[in-house]
């Protein structure tokens, strides 16, 4: 019985032609040979299975060639591609850097560079997984990659780019590698079914490509696997079974049930999925990617982007005119936040058949009972409320101003009260009564909150510069705490936009100099000019709550010897403790701590 030997090692390509989805790089390398211009050191990094070993061993043996192509291929036929291929060159070394790490191996490594070859013009060292390496072979491997004898080539190759040294990655042309797209994956495999006699179908190929997520060698190795089960013939249904791969007709069943907003049978095909075995949160992800690929198939422009066979691309295509961009993004962007949410849930379940309920009610219209869809009939609420008032307003009626009272006051506006007509005493009124409006509309409410000009900066407070404002002929006497305690409130109810001049004036001390005048002494002039901007307001808020209408305020700046730190409070406790010892008692037997 003939050997078995795996596709990944079978087809291994053995030239740069036959590498698959590296054409940029392998048309760079053959170019260098045929050129003659060789680096000292390569550094072959990407992803895993892509090819980064494969290219550096035809790149050895390409460089080593006696006597290459035209194109920069190696001819396959002199001693040093033969000594190569029988795997008995001693020119091209490979270590594996993850069992060989230690500075010991670098070292010896070290020591065969010294060696000129005995074939050929270079001695190649191939070092794998070379992000394996210590810090400390890195390091004794430093010199010798800066300036190695001139018969010396290294190529490093790894998937871990970030883990090597700055100092290695500035000695070294770094190559990149890409990952293997869908359709060169699909390709490949299926030059590979063709040359084994396996009979496919290229929608099965497509699961195997996907699966392998950019990888060659696992698309290969997924390959042979489902070979093995189907014994030959590789189709969809097989593939899905022995990969345990979720169907995608159940992505287009389910998008085509939440356009039609049938959850039930939604909540129904999820039981038969969960049921198989799949995870809700396996289900989200891959109907997130379906979504994706549907909105993807809606432009010409982004139909390229798919990365699925021909026959799934008329699939999505003949789905994505049957749903709206809007219901596309918004069920993206459930599944997104279920996505984030899914670890975190005790219920996991239920986090995902509310997710599809809420994706199935996307296209629900407004006038029927879903959760969803209530703040628009909110809105609509709000807007036939207002359409009320204003037309209330508008209604032609009669009116008298009353005087303002405390509820007035609050408001800022006069009430008003209809009176009969004028005609007699038993006519009706020429309008309805009027209804208090529900609310205000937010328009209205940023008025209110507006300063215009000086006028009512403090709530509460009528304006010295109003002419209309009317304060009662008091003139009731008041002590010192008074003070201190109506200008605490005061500064307490003021504006947001004079909470910087509020703070300042909490800390102020307000005295009686001579009653009802009272003296202020401020800090510097930015201070007093933004107190004189509001003297009139403070003055009008202390004769009201002081029940004064002769109370006048003089504000002056302190002197160099009158000016004196401000206590913290803490400062202000423990000279309150110094004062009155009965308060450090109480605060003993209490157990109390300042705050």
């Amino acid at each position: 019985m003939e050997e078995y030997i795996v596709s990944a090692r079978k087809y291994r390509p053995t030239s740069f032609d036959t590498v698959v989805g590296q054409q940029a790089l392998t048309t760079t390398l053959k170019n260098a040979v045929k050129s003659g211009k060789l680096a000292h050191a390569y550094l072959f990094c990407g992803p895993r299975g892509v090819g980064k070993t494969t290219c550096a061993r035809i790149f050895a043996k390409a460089i080593n060639c006696l006597s290459p192509t035209t194109d920069g291929e190696a001819c396959g036929q002199c001693e040093s591609c033969q000594a190569f291929n029988e795997q008995r060159s001693f020119n091209i070394f490979e270590l594996d850097a993850a069992s060989n790490n230690s500075v010991e191996h670098i070292k010896t490594l070290m020591e065969q560079t010294r060696i000129p070859p005995q074939v050929g013009k270079y001695k190649v060292f191939i070092i794998d997984e070379v992000h394996m390496l210590s810090t400390a072979a890195f390091n004794a491997f430093l010199k010798t990659l800066e300036e190695p004898p001139a018969h010396v080539i290294f190529i490093l190759a790894t998937t871990e780019k970030h883990k090597i040294l700055p100092t290695i990655l500035s000695r070294c042309q770094i190559y990149d590698f890409e990952r293997m797209t869908v359709r060169n994956t699909i390709d490949h495999l299926k030059s590979v079914a063709e040359k084994e006699g396996i009979q496919y179908e290229e929608q099965a190929l497509a699961v195997i490509a996907e699966k392998a997520d950019g990888g060659m060698r696992d698309a290969l190795s997924i390959f042979d696997q489902a070979a093995s089960f189907c014994q030959g013939n590789i189709t969809y249904q097989k593939v899905i079974e022995d990969l345990n791969v979720l169907d995608s007709d159940n992505y287009f069943k389910i998008i085509e049930l939440s356009v039609n907003n049938k959850v039930s049978e939604i909540m129904v095909l999820l039981n038969q999925i969960i049921n198989k075995g799949f995870d809700g949160g396996l289900l989200i992800g891959g109907l997130a990617k379906h979504v994706r690929n549907v909105l993807m198939a809606k432009d010409p422009q982004t139909l390229p982007l798919l990365e699925v066979s021909d026959q799934q691309r008329e699939r999505y295509q003949q789905q994505a005119q049957k749903c709206e961009t809007r219901f596309l993004y918004e069920a993206l962007r459930l599944m997104n936040q279920c996505d984030i949410n899914y670890r975190q849930s005790s219920n996991k379940r239920l986090l995902v058949e509310l997710t599809l309920i809420e994706i199935a009610q996307i296209t629900q219209p407004d006038e029927g009972p879903v959760s969803g869809r209530k703040p628009r009939r909110l809105k609509s609420l709000f807007k036939q409320l207002l359409q009320q008032s204003q037309t209330q307003k508008t209604a032609p009626q009669v009116a008298v101003s009353e005087p303002v009272s405390n509820n007035s006051s609050m408001t800022g506006k006069p009430s008003s009260t209809s009176i009969p007509n004028a005609t007699g005493p038993s006519s009706a009124p020429t309008a309805p009564q009027q209804k208090k409006a529900i609310g205000f509309s937010w328009n209205n409410l940023r008025e209110k909150a507006k300063p215009r000009g000086k006028m009512q900066i403090i709530p509460g407070t009528l304006n010295a510069n109003d002419p209309n404002a009317k304060i009662k002929d008091e003139q009731a006497e008041f002590s010192q705490q008074d003070l201190e305690l109506q200008w605490m409130m005061m500064c307490n109810r003021m504006p947001q936009q004079y909470s910087a001049i509020a703070s300042r004036m909490k800390n102020m001390n307000p005295t009686i100099t001579d009653m009802p005048h009272v003296e202020v002494v401020l800090e510097n002039q930015l201070v007093y000019d933004q107190m004189t901007e509001i003297k009139g307001s403070i003055v009008n808020t202390l004769r009201i709550y002081l029940h004064n209408n002769a109370i006048t305020l003089n504000m002056r700046i302190a002197e160099h010897q009158e000016k004196i730190r401000i206590l913290s409070r803490k400062e202000q406790f423990e000279l309150m403790e110094k004062e009155n010892s009965a308060i450090a008692k109480l605060r003993k037997a209490l157990d109390l701590e300042l705050a």
